[in-house]
């Protein structure tokens, strides 16, 4: 049959493209029959392009030869040729900084086993936000529903647990994880995950020590699509020629089925929704619906993640690492407010000697006593319980403690500083029955740390070079 007319009447790139099916219903080669101009132009690129094509156009010939394997493509294919289904997509490929809304029309008739399909593809440059609405009421409800959850609730974690769910529920899998990947620090992290009831696979936390350098992996294997949808033995041999380590790592974890949708952000990969043991029939509904679902999520972590940034650099010492004094007010303001029953015991801990260490050796030795004086209350103290207050001084603030345990850990401090170079605290602690009156709390603590400092300088006048006492200014 001549194509080519039908082809060359379309206005927009499109092609005719060929698939061999089998008896026991999978399919062999798909091939380009014939191409308009537009389509042509598309695939016949120079030498240097290394994505597309590398040479002139030749009919019927394997995809393969001008394109990179892309099992969408293929599903979309066979789904249009061989099952005569009418299929659009609107995606955005990761190779490709456009996005394709695309349409696979059926052709008749069938040549014996070999089916024909028409393939028409438009480039956006920009997200087309019509395009990309114009779905069924199902999808459209499943992300709206997901919208809603993002905004109505202000527990982050209970939303994202809740969406995780949801998309388990959609795909009918047994696993289903919201991945994040930390590219600065290589290591990955369970965002939130859900399993079924009778699933014999274990939470993803139990991989996660090594797992940075699989999850690195699956940018490859996608292949510059814009997910990887492997719904059976077929497509799992796919990924066992693209990737045969993560390939014997899902298979040896009971993984039959896998759907993994990168989540994406101005150019940044900021982690992967996957879910493992789907159901097949329901693989077009996944799609559709974790391609618009997957753009939403990234764009709401990416603003997560940037408040959370600003967030640390807000409250954070960036010397030291602990966390500030605006962020120790806060979290005073926040104990008071809570009218609880909780015990508090506050510890101030003020460095002895560090004007003489800065005179004699210089600020840069001054800076590494105070990283130093951090890392031994890290030491003996929780990361949200320790303040810089100010320049020599930080402040332990403790919650639902007693009184010996409160100066044991005080005593405690005073050992473990013992390890660092030039490092002498000087040392108040001070107990409260309640969190209401971790102020007075505080003044006491105060007072003690300066009783504590006036000993030591006693014992050691040559550290008092510069000192000034804090609360007479």
């Amino acid at each position: 049959m001549d194509f080519q007319p039908f082809v060359d009447s379309i206005p927009t790139a499109a092609c005719i493209v060929s698939v061999d099916k089998f008896e026991n219903g999978s399919y062999g080669n798909i091939r380009i029959v014939t191409g308009n101009r537009p389509y042509l132009d598309s695939i016949e690129r120079p030498a240097e392009n290394v994505e597309l094509l590398t040479r002139k156009f030749v009919p019927n010939s394997e995809y393969t030869n001008y394109l990179n394997r892309d099992l969408n493509f293929e599903d979309s294919v066979y789904r249009a040729a061989v099952l005569k289904k009418c299929i659009h997509a609107y995606a955005h490929p990761a190779r490709f900084d456009v996005w394709f809304n695309m349409s696979f029309l059926p052709l008749s008739p069938d040549n014996g086993s070999t089916c024909y399909c028409a393939y028409i593809m438009e480039i956006n440059f920009k997200p087309d936000a019509k395009r990309m609405s114009n779905i069924s009421s199902e999808i459209a409800t499943a992300v709206l529903e997901t919208c809603i959850k993002l905004r109505s609730v202000e527990d982050f974690q209970e939303t994202m647990d809740s969406i995780c769910k949801d998309i388990r529920d959609l795909c009918d899998s047994e696993h289903c994880c919201i991945l994040m990947m930390d590219t600065e620090k290589r290591k990955c992290s369970v965002l939130c995950e859900a399993l079924s009831n009778d699933t014999k696979l274990v939470s993803m936390n139990a991989y996660l020590e090594d797992f940075y350098d699989i999850a690195e992996t699956w940018k490859d294997t996608i292949a510059g699509s814009n997910c990887l949808i492997v719904k059976n033995e077929h497509d799992m041999e796919v990924v066992k020629e693209r990737n045969p380590v993560w390939y014997e790592s899902i298979t040896s974890a009971g993984g039959k089925t896998i759907v993994l949708f990168p989540l994406e952000f101005k150019g940044e990969l900021l982690g992967y929704i996957w879910a493992i043991n789907f159901s097949a029939d329901v693989a077009d509904t996944i799609k559709e619906t974790l391609e618009l679902t997957s753009f939403i999520l990234a764009s709401e972590l990416y603003s997560y993640r940037m408040m959370d940034k600003l967030h640390i650099l807000s409250s954070t010492d960036m010397l030291t690492g602990v966390m500030n004094r605006n962020e120790m007010n806060n979290y005073i303001d926040a104990l008071t407010a809570r009218k609880s029953e909780k015990t508090v015991g506050v510890i101030f801990a003020d460095l002895n000697g560090l004007k003489s260490v800065n005179d004699d050796i210089g600020h840069e030795a001054g800076d590494a006593l105070l990283k130093n004086a951090a890392n031994a209350l890290r030491d003996v103290f929780a990361v949200h319980e320790i303040f810089r207050a100010g320049g020599d001084e930080f402040t332990v603030i403790l919650t639902d403690v007693t009184e010996d345990e409160l100066n044991r850990k005080a005593e405690k401090l005073r050992e473990v500083s013992k390890k660092y170079k030039d490092l002498v605290f000087a040392v108040g602690a001070a107990y409260e029955s309640s969190v209401n009156n971790v102020r007075t709390a505080l003044q006491k603590a105060d007072m003690l740390m300066y009783e504590d400092k006036k000993r030591y300088y006693e014992l050691h006048p040559e550290k008092k070079r510069g000192v000034i006492d804090k609360r007479n200014g």
